[in-house]
Formats: C-alpha cells, structure tokens, sequence
C-alpha cells in the first residue's frame, strides 16, 4: 500500500488487495461485500475517506463498463511504459504537499491499483486461455476488455 503521512492510517492491505482482484473479475457483488468491511476497519479521518471514495469509484467505473471516458476502460495492460507512468504520476499526487489529506489518499488507492496491475502482469508469464474458467488475472481482463470494445 501506499505510504500514509503522519496524520494518516493506513488501509488493510490484504483486504483491499482482495477489492481489487474481486473488482478485476467484475464480481460486483463480492467486490461491495469487501468494501463494506474495509469500511468497517477503517479509521475516519480524511487521508482513509479519500482512499475509500477512489475504491468506491472504482467499482462504479467497472459497473458502467461502456464509458470511454473512464480511466479503468483506457488501461492498456501491454503498454507497461504507459501503467508505470500512471503509477508515477499517481504517486506524485501522492507526496505532493500541495494535496490535502483526502485527495492524497484518493491518489494512494490508485498508485497501489497500478502497482498491484504492474506486479500481475510480471507474474503472469505465461498468456492464458481468456476462455479458461476459474478467476482472471488482470492482464487477462484488460486484454477482454479491449476485445470487446473493438467489436
């Protein structure tokens, strides 16, 4: 997980792992499940609410699977120089003082979603069948996506 400042707690990392592998499999329902008990672990102070709203809308954005717009739906899993990119920019907001608490954990969910993306896809070596049963890997999900938004 990203690195919280002073004021700051940090979220638990095995159960927000878990989010965002669920929100990646598009398990909805198991995905708002998980939510709601990392909402139930957390400390209330802004650093932790700015965190759980970019959770939040990470699953809305997943949910409206057809907006162009979305940050989610433009992910290119095999333009890794672009994902690192991401990561870095997200991490900047991050240690930037010039960011409230909120908006550097908004940006903290999101630079642990894209290292959490990067650290997939070097594991996943060997490309898989996209029709095998069982849970996708991220890697394999985006590359689904970009199948059907090409349809």
């Amino acid at each position: 997980m990203s690195k919280p400042t002073a004021t700051t707690t940090s979220f638990p990392q095995a159960q927000t792992t878990r989010y965002f592998q669920l929100l990646n499999n598009r398990q909805f329902t198991a995905a708002q499940r998980q939510l709601k008990r990392i909402k139930q672990k957390i400390q209330k102070n802004a650093w932790n609410h700015g965190y759980y709203k970019a959770l939040q809308g990470m699953l809305l954005a997943q949910k409206t699977n057809n907006n162009q717009y979305t940050f989610l739906q433009n992910l290119n899993p095999q333009d890794r120089a672009s994902l690192q990119q991401h990561k870095r920019e997200f991490q900047r907001h991050v240690q930037s003082r010039f960011h409230e608490d909120f908006d550097r954990g908004f940006f903290s969910a999101w630079h642990d979603y894209t290292r959490l993306f990067l650290k997939t896809l070097k594991n996943d070596t060997k490309p898989r069948d996209l029709n095998q049963k069982g849970q996708t890997s991220i890697a394999q999900y985006g590359q689904t996506i970009q199948k059907l938004q090409k349809r």
